[in-house]
C-alpha cells in the first residue's frame, strides 16, 4: 500500500469510528495503575489521621474545637455520590452509539461536580474563621486531606469537560469509539468512593468517639 493510501485508509469514517486494540487498552490499565496509587495516597492519609487521633489521647477535635457539623457535609455528600450514576449512563449510552446520552450524562455530572466544589469553598470560608491549616495537627490533617480530594475533584470536572467539548464534533465517540469516556469513568468514580471515607473519617467519626 502506498503512503497516500495507507493515510486515506487511517482516517476513513470506518477508521475513525473505531478504536483498537479491542479490550482493556494501554489507557485503561494505565488509569487502573493512577487510581490504586491515589488510592494508597489517601489511605495513608487517612491512617495518619486516626494514628495521630489516638496517639492525642484527649477530645478530639483538640484545643476546644467543635467536632464538625453534619448539614453541609451530608448534602455534599448527597451532590457528590449520585454523580456516578450520570456518569454510568452516559458511558453505556455512547456504548449503544447514543451520543445523546453521552452528552446529557457528562453534563449532569459536570454540574453535581461544580456544585460540590462550590459547596466546599463555602465548608471552608466558615472553618478558616474556627481555625487553619497551621492551628493544630487536626487544622493540618483536615485542609491537607479535603483539599486534596478537592483537586481531584477538578481535576476530574476537566476530564469530563473536555469529553463534553469533544462529543459536540462528529465522529469523536462512538459505539467502536468510547475508551477516554471509560477511563474517564474511572477516575470519576473513585473520586466518589474516596469522599465516602472522606465523610467518615472527618465528619462521622469524631462524634463517635
Amino acid at each position: 500500500m502506498s503512503a497516500r493510501g495507507g493515510i486515506a485508509a487511517a482516517t476513513s469514517t470506518e477508521a475513525l469510528t473505531t478504536e483498537q486494540p479491542v479490550g482493556r487498552s494501554t489507557g485503561w490499565w494505565g488509569m487502573v495503575m493512577f487510581v490504586a496509587t491515589e488510592a494508597t495516597l489517601f489511605a495513608c492519609l487517612i491512617g495518619s489521621y486516626f494514628y495521630l487521633r489516638f496517639q492525642h489521647g484527649g477530645p478530639w477535635p483538640p484545643d476546644g474545637l467543635a467536632a464538625p457539623t453534619l448539614p453541609r457535609p451530608l448534602l455534599m455528600t448527597a451532590v457528590l455520590l449520585p454523580s456516578s450514576i450520570p456518569m454510568v449512563w452516559a458511558e453505556r449510552g455512547i456504548r449503544r452509539g447514543q451520543l445523546w446520552r453521552l452528552r446529557a450524562g457528562l453534563a449532569v455530572t459536570l454540574a453535581l461536580g461544580v456544585t460540590f466544589l462550590i459547596l466546599v469553598a463555602t465548608e471552608y470560608a466558615e472553618k478558616l474563621r474556627e481555625f487553619t491549616i497551621t492551628t493544630n495537627a487536626y487544622g493540618s490533617l483536615f485542609y491537607v486531606i479535603t483539599g486534596f480530594h478537592g483537586f481531584h475533584v477538578l481535576v476530574g470536572l476537566t476530564m469530563i469537560s473536555w469529553l463534553l467539548a469533544a462529543s459536540l464534533r462528529r465522529g469523536t465517540f462512538g459505539a467502536r469509539r468510547h475508551d477516554r469516556v471509560r477511563i474517564a469513568a474511572i477516575y470519576w468514580h473513585f473520586v466518589d468512593v474516596v469522599w465516602a471515607a472522606i465523610l467518615f473519617t472527618i465528619y462521622l467519626s469524631p462524634s463517635l468517639s
